[in-house]
C-alpha cells in the first residue's frame, strides 16, 4: 500500500524530484521554528522557483500548491490574504479564463495568416524582428498575455502540421519522437529550435511594448492611477527610457539571429517549409464557402477585438468572453464539449497563478522585501531613481512584478503625502518603478506573467522549452534591457 501511495504521489515525476518536494515539506516547519519566518519565507520562494524551473518534470501547480498550503497552515500567511491577493489580480484571472479561450476559436485565421508569413518571409532575421516588433506594438495597446496566447496558438499549429507528416501515426504525438520517421528527426529538432527562438523573440517583444503605455501591463495602470497620469502623459514620461530600450532590444534581436548565440539563429528546415507549402495548397483546395465564411467571421471578430481592447471598452477578460460568444455563435460551435477544449490551455495556468499569489501573500505578510525598500528610500535623492530601477528589477525576477510595483508605488506615494519627497522626485521614482518592474524581469519566467504562461503552456514541452533554456535565451535581452534602461534612467530621468 505504501508503495502504491508513493507511486501515485506526483505521478510519473522522477523519484529524486518527489524526494525533494517531501524534503521541502518536512524541513519548512523546522526552518520556521529554528530561523524564524523571514528566513523561512525566502527559502519558500526558492522552493517555489525550484518547482517552476522543473516544470517539464512536473506541472508546478501540484508541488507549488503543496508548498502554498503548508505556508498557510504554518501561519506564514492567511487564507484571507491569499484571497485579497487573488481579488487584486482578478482582471488577470478573468483574462486568462476567457481571452485565451477566445484566441483558441481564432486559430484557423491565425494559422492561415502566419503560415503565409513564414512561407513568404525567408529571412530568419527579418522574421524574428517582425515577430518581436509586432508583439511589442500589440502589447502596447492590447495585453501581453493575449499576445502570448496568440504566439502559443500559432506555435502549436505549426508544430502540429509538421509532426503529423513526420510521425508514422499521422497525429500530434507530443515531444516523444519514437514514432517520428528517422529521416525527419533531425529536421524536427531544427524546427523546434526555430520555433523556440521565434517565440522567445516574440515574448521579449511583449515586454518591450508592454512597458510603453499604461495599458501594456497591469502594474502600469496601477502606477498611472496613483500618479494621476493619462495615456499620453504616461507614454511621454516613459519614452526617454522605453524608446532607447525598444531600439536596442530590436537591435539585439538582429545580432542574436546573425551570430546564433544563446540558442538563436536556427533557420527553418527546407523539409518543414515544403510541408507547410503543401499544407497551404491542400487547405486552399479544401476551402469552400463554409470555410471562407468562418475565416471572414474570425477576421471581423479579430477587428472587433483589437478595437475593443485599444479603446478599453471593458475589462480584457470580458472582451474575451464576447469573442467566445461571437465566434461560437456565428461559426456553429454549439456543443458543450466543443467549447470545453478551448479552456484546457488556460485554466491550469490560472490555478497556478492563484498558487503564485499565495506565495506573494507570504512575501507581503512576512515583509520580505522591506529591507530592500527601506535601504533604497534611505539613499540620496540622485541615487534613488537608478537604485529603484535595479531594486524593482531584481525583486521582480524573484516575485511578481505587479506585487513589487504595488509595494513600491504605495511607499513612494506615502513619502509624497508626508512631504518627504517633492512631486518631481515622485515622478522620477514612479518612472523608475515602472521600467524596473517591466524590463529586467525578463530574466526569469516568474518575472513576467507572459513568460510563465509560455513556460507552462502545452507548447513548451513540444519544443523542449524549459525554465533553464528560457533563462539562457533571455540572458542577452536581460543585459540589454536592464543595462540600457538603467543608463536611460540615470541620463534622462535624474536631474
Amino acid at each position: 500500500m505504501a508503495h502504491a501511495f508513493w507511486k501515485n504521489f506526483l505521478g510519473n515525476s522522477p523519484v529524486w524530484y518527489k524526494q525533494a518536494i517531501i524534503g521541502f515539506l518536512v524541513l519548512n516547519p523546522l526552518i520556521l521554528y529554528a530561523l524564524g519566518p523571514f528566513v523561512a519565507g525566502w527559502i519558500l520562494i526558492g522552493e517555489f522557483i525550484f518547482t517552476l524551473a522543473l516544470a517539464l518534470k512536473c506541472y508546478p501547480l501540484q508541488p507549488g500548491g503543496l508548498l502554498a498550503i503548508e505556508a498557510v497552515i504554518l501561519g506564514m500567511t492567511s487564507p484571507q490574504m491569499v484571497f485579497e491577493e487573488t481579488v487584486a489580480n482578478f482582471e488577470v484571472i478573468l483574462l486568462l479564463m476567457f481571452m485565451v479561450a477566445g484566441i483558441y476559436f481564432m486559430k484557423d485565421l491565425l494559422l492561415f495568416v502566419f503560415t503565409k508569413l513564414l512561407i513568404n518571409v525567408r529571412s530568419k532575421v527579418a522574421l524574428s524582428v517582425l515577430f518581436s516588433f509586432v508583439a511589442a506594438v500589440l502589447s502596447a495597446f492590447l495585453d501581453a498575455l493575449t499576445v502570448t496566447a496568440v504566439l502559443i496558438s500559432v506555435g502549436v499549429g505549426f508544430y502540429n502540421v509538421y509532426h503529423r507528416v513526420a510521425s508514422s501515426s499521422g497525429e500530434l504525438a507530443g515531444n516523444d519522437d519514437d514514432d517520428v520517421h528517422h529521416d525527419h528527426r533531425e529536421s524536427l529538432e531544427q524546427f523546434r529550435a526555430f520555433l523556440r527562438s521565434l517565440l522567445m523573440h516574440g515574448a521579449v517583444g511583449t515586454a518591450l511594448g508592454g512597458v510603453c503605455t499604461l495599458v501594456g501591463e497591469p502594474q502600469n495602470l496601477l502606477i498611472a492611477t496613483v500618479a494621476g497620469w493619462d495615456f499620453i502623459t504616461f507614454f511621454l514620461l516613459m519614452a526617454p527610457v522605453t524608446m532607447p530600450v525598444l531600439a536596442c532590444g530590436l537591435l539585439t534581436c538582429i545580432i542574436l539571429e546573425a551570430t546564433g548565440y544563446f540558442g538563436y539563429g536556427t533557420t527553418m528546415p527546407e523539409k518543414v517549409r515544403d510541408i507547410l507549402v503543401d499544407y497551404q495548397i491542400e487547405e486552399e483546395k479544401k476551402r469552400d464557402a463554409l470555410l471562407n465564411a468562418k475565416l471572414v467571421t474570425q477576421g471581423l471578430v479579430a477587428a472587433i477585438l483589437v478595437i475593443a481592447l485599444a479603446l478599453h471598452l471593458a475589462a480584457v477578460g470580458l472582451i474575451g468572453l464576447m469573442v467566445i460568444v461571437l465566434l461560437t455563435a456565428f461559426n456553429g460551435i454549439t456543443e458543450e464539449h466543443q467549447i470545453g477544449h478551448a479552456f484546457e490551455e488556460a485554466l491550469p495556468f490560472t490555478a497556478l497563478l492563484v498558487v503564485f499569489f499565495a506565495i506573494v501573500a507570504v512575501i507581503h505578510d512576512q515583509h520580505l522585501f522591506s529591507p530592500v525598500i527601506n535601504a533604497v528610500l534611505a539613499m540620496e535623492a540622485d541615487l534613488r531613481p537608478p537604485m529603484f530601477f535595479l531594486a524593482n528589477g531584481i525583486l521582480s525576477m524573484i516575485s511578481d512584478n505587479v506585487f513589487v510595483a504595488t509595494v513600491y508605488i504605495n511607499e513612494v506615494k506615502a513619502a509624497l503625502d508626508a512631504g518627504t519627497i517633492s512631486r518631481k522626485e515622485f515622478d522620477q521614482l514612479a518612472i523608475a518603478i515602472n521600467t524596473g518592474t517591466n524590463l529586467p524581469s525578463v530574466a526569469t519566467p516568474n518575472g513576467q506573467a507572459a513568460f510563465l504562461f509560455l513556460l507552462t503552456s502545452a507548447l513548451a514541452p513540444l519544443i523542449n522549452l524549459s525554465y533553464g533554456r528560457m533563462v539562457i535565451m533571455a540572458f542577452p535581452y536581460t543585459l540589454v534591457l536592464g543595462g540600457v534602461g538603467y543608463w536611460a534612467v540615470t541620463q534622462f530621468i535624474v536631474g
